[in-house]
């Protein structure tokens, strides 16, 4: 299999993503989820994405689309496609899958993957995350990964307004 097939074979979609979690299972993987816009991608996602890895086996995240990102940080977002974005996180050694959602937040589908482990940034609380009451309830663990300070889309879209 050629490497740019075996990096878009990681990104599976909402209707699969079920199966391939059942295989994991029975392989008695621990299944860490997390989710994002991932923009652009700089040193601070690597860093928060690695971490994430280390807390389990299998790393999935889920990506907002393009009309997603669209809707919480306005028109001018997202800077890459979410193809691109699908692409470049799934080229990642310690991701395992890339699911698209849609909606607002990715509640309906952390439900459909019932991670062990479900993680955000350190700047929510663990009771303030979504998807908090779905995997307290099964006995998961949240976990919050502390941020590289300056290291963000935000700061990176600043410097950019500020050498024009």
């Amino acid at each position: 299999m050629k490497e740019l097939d075996k990096i878009q074979n990681k990104i599976i979609s909402f209707d699969n993503i079920q199966k391939q979690v059942l295989k994991w299972r029975e392989e008695n993987k621990k299944i860490v989820f997390t989710n994002g816009c991932f923009d652009i991608i700089h040193r601070g996602h690597v860093d928060y994405l690695s971490k994430a890895k280390d807390l389990g086996d299998i790393l999935i995240i889920g990506l907002n689309t393009d009309q997603s990102v669209r809707n919480i940080k306005g028109n001018t977002r997202p800077i890459q496609d979410e193809n691109s974005r699908a692409i470049i996180l799934a080229s990642m050694q310690f991701v395992d899958a890339i699911v698209f959602f849609s909606e607002p937040t990715p509640y309906t589908l952390i439900k459909e993957i019932q991670p062990d482990i479900l993680v955000k940034g350190a700047d929510y609380k663990k009771e303030d995350i979504v998807g908090y009451d779905i995997v307290s309830q099964r006995g998961g663990k949240v976990e919050t990964i502390e941020f590289i300070e300056g290291y963000s889309t935000s700061n990176i879209e600043r410097k950019i307004k500020n050498t024009n």
